[in-house]
């Protein structure tokens, strides 16, 4: 008896944990302008949404509403995906390079090419300027520091989604998430999940949510806990790399397959 209370004790702590937060769907784009959408960045300074239409290799503007600004506010991109910021530029990952773009006039200033790189993924900008970028085929993570690519991580079957807090990386791989460190010490967040995994958000301190491509968004804690929020397989929507605006709880979710970007308020329960 002692063991099935114990069990039950825990089932109910579990249960709650799983039940602090949900989805609701409060928009999404047209599935006209977007070509392939891989990736949905927002920026808190200018307060636009900024998205890889991968497909179209272009960079497009929107507001917090799903409303287009700007289609074609960069072109002549290959493969871009993930999107970080740092003092007023852009980076965008293509396939074997970094482009940088001022945001002041959306002009290209510059690639930093990633000698080696299969396919560039996610990325991301930390307070100090320094950009990780994925490499999902490879495996690998490179870390670029003026100009200069140097491979950070490798053996990481799947890397795709990174997040920078701080001097820490996160790092989601096929079906793992972790942490690393500044002495790349890497500490196991979670594993088993479906394979997939694409986008890393954090929406409060030790409090993340995770993409899964295939359609799947994931709360986890940095203790590994973890509850599916929403999954959307079965209608074949897709969830790639994500983004949050803390100040309005709104999840912007790329749905690549159906060319629209969907908006989701975050709820957490009171109970």
């Amino acid at each position: 008896m002692r063991k099935i209370s114990l069990s039950v004790i825990s089932l109910l702590v579990c249960s709650c944990i799983f039940a602090q937060y949900s989805l609701k769907k409060i928009w999404e784009s047209d599935s006209v302008t977007l070509k392939g959408p891989e990736s949905a960045t927002y920026d808190p300074v200018s307060k636009v949404i900024y998205i890889s239409s991968m497909n179209n290799g272009s960079l497009v503007q929107m507001d917090l509403n799903g409303k287009i600004l700007k289609s074609d506010w960069v072109t002549g991109l290959s493969s871009n995906k993930g999107i970080g910021f740092h003092k007023g530029f852009l980076y965008n990952a293509e396939t074997a390079s970094v482009a940088v773009i001022d945001m002041k006039n959306g002009a290209l200033v510059k690639r930093i090419p990633v000698v080696g790189a299969v396919m560039l993924n996610d990325l991301d900008v930390n307070e100090k300027g320094v950009v990780y970028v994925s490499d999902t085929r490879a495996g690998k993570v490179y870390r670029i520091e003026n100009d200069q690519p140097t491979l950070f991580l490798e053996n990481i079957p799947g890397a795709n989604g990174i997040l920078t807090v701080g001097s820490d990386v996160y790092v989601a791989g096929t079906n793992t998430f972790m942490k690393v460190d500044a002495d790349k010490k890497i500490t196991l967040i979670g594993e088993g999940y479906e394979n997939g995994l694409d986008g890393i958000v954090m929406i409060s301190k030790d409090e993340f949510i995770l993409s899964n491509y295939r359609g799947m968004i994931y709360f986890v804690s940095a203790k590994g806990e973890k509850q599916i929020l929403l999954d959307t397989r079965d209608k074949k929507i897709m969830a790639n790399d994500i983004s949050f605006d803390k100040e309005s709880n709104t999840l912007f979710v790329p749905s690549f397959g159906t060319n629209r970007i969907i908006g989701y308020r975050l709820i957490k329960s009171t109970n």
